[in-house]
């Protein structure tokens, strides 16, 4: 049987796998460049932390999420 926490950290890897390679494409970025401003924010934070059940949302949300809430991201 597979522990929970191995569990939750594999699915929270997916998650920001998805979150950078769909910013990449959103913002028309290279994905070196979506990662750096992905792990430089609060939603990846939230997402380690398991914050507010964050983790659970649509990783197209948490992205539109991410640009509208952390601008300051993509100067």
């Amino acid at each position: 049987m597979i522990e929970k926490e191995k569990l939750d950290k594999t699915y929270k890897e997916l998650l920001e796998e998805k979150i950078i390679n769909h910013l990449a494409e959103v913002k028309g970025i290279l994905i070196r460049q979506a990662m750096d401003i992905y792990y430089k924010s609060k939603l990846a934070q939230q997402i380690n932390d398991g914050s507010y059940g964050i983790e659970n949302m649509d990783y197209r949300y948490l992205v539109q999420d991410l640009m509208e809430n952390e601008p300051g991201l993509f100067l």
